[in-house]
């Protein structure tokens, strides 16, 4: 019983850190991201960064991403918390990876127009435009949610995830429908 309460209030104690800098990541990153799409111009660097190889590596970090929550997914429900934490953590780091070379790909060259046309079209506009305002809540999600599960409070991991899950893996298995609409005209 000391020892649930003394996890309690490390909790509360911790919280008080990581909780600001969580909200404080959930606001810059989503700016910053929107500040380089509506301002290519202004932000741009030249890196010398072959454009052609970017969007295939972000279509592997997602598809990766979506099969490790598919695996930490697989592995909670046998009750493998080592491996089901190994595959979450692993997801993040991926994701984190993706955004980081996103925003480098940002900076280092123009968009890329699509140019289907028809249903096409139209599909991969709603594909596109529901991936990037779900990819929005995605990062807090998930931070949060990993560290509710690091943090053992797993009454309140449940319940995030059960938000965070789904709206993730949607956002992994469409940035690589993103990528298969785009790969002709890269």
């Amino acid at each position: 019983m000391a020892k649930v309460r003394e996890l309690k209030t490390e909790n509360r104690s911790s919280d008080k850190i990581a909780i600001p800098i969580i909200i404080l990541l959930s606001v810059l990153v989503p700016i910053a991201v929107a500040l380089l799409i509506l301002f290519p111009e202004t932000f741009k660097l030249e890196m010398g960064i072959n454009r052609g190889t970017l969007p295939a590596f972000h279509a592997i970090l997602n598809g990766s991403t979506a099969i490790l929550l598919l695996m930490g997914l697989f592995f909670i429900m046998k009750k493998n918390l080592v491996a089901h934490r190994f595959s979450m953590l692993t997801a993040f780091g991926l994701s984190a990876v993706f955004l980081v070379s996103y925003v480098i790909s940002k900076l280092n060259a123009d968009p890329i127009p699509y140019g289907g046309e028809g249903a096409l079209r139209s599909l991969y506009f709603f594909i596109l435009i529901s991936h990037i305002l779900l990819s929005v809540p995605v990062l807090p999600l998930a931070m949060l949610s990993i560290y509710r599960g690091l943090t053992q409070e797993y009454a309140k991991h449940r319940k995030l995830v059960r938000y965070t899950f789904p709206i993730w893996l949607y956002v992994a298995v469409t940035g690589v429908l993103v990528y298969l609409f785009m790969q002709p005209y890269y």
